[in-house]
């Protein structure tokens, strides 16, 4: 055993740690203040509650699925589980789709909200302290000055909307 790998297995064990105290104080409503997973889609940065999502991958060329909605980018191999892939920028009606730059990844739904979906983000930049940020109206501002868009993929995933990737037929 090399001691990489013992680091390695030491560090995922305090994360896992740090995430189930998070989880007990979220369930008591009390300690540990809140961090959410911040990521950039088009031109927006959201925050994602860490319970909402699940793994963070590099990016699977999905599978396009005749049929579908265009924000519906197809069916993607993520560690043997089919998830369908939403550009949630197309998805809000953003200009362009998410680009597919060194830095874009997938986003997993977390298993507990019953949808095997991933988001397109062109960027994730890790855990934000939501507790020490400022609201301003739908938003919230860190002390950068940076805005954040909260976002609830549990919300996403009752939308009909979103449910429904299937192309609407043709006028005729």
């Amino acid at each position: 055993m090399s001691d990489t790998g013992a680091a390695r297995r030491a560090r995922l064990r305090e994360y896992q740690e740090q995430l189930l105290e998070r989880m007990q104080a979220a369930k008591s409503g009390s300690g540990a203040p809140i961090q959410q997973l911040g990521l950039q889609v088009g031109g927006t940065r959201y925050l994602l509650d860490l319970l909402e999502a699940g793994e963070i991958v590099a990016p699977v060329p999905p599978v396009r699925v005749p049929l579908t909605v265009p924000w519906y980018l197809g069916l993607a191999n993520v560690r043997g589980t089919l998830v369908g892939v939403v550009d949630l920028a197309r998805y809000l009606g953003e200009d362009g789709a998410a680009g597919a730059g060194p830095a874009t990844r997938m986003i997993t739904f977390a298993p507990v909200l019953g949808v095997n979906c991933a988001l397109l983000a062109e960027r994730v930049f890790g855990l934000r302290q939501a507790s020490g940020m400022t609201r301003d109206g739908d938003a919230l501002v860190d002390a950068d000055g940076q805005r954040w868009t909260p976002l609830s993929l549990a919300a996403l995933v009752r939308e009909p909307r979103f449910l429904d990737v299937t192309q609407p037929p043709e006028p005729q």
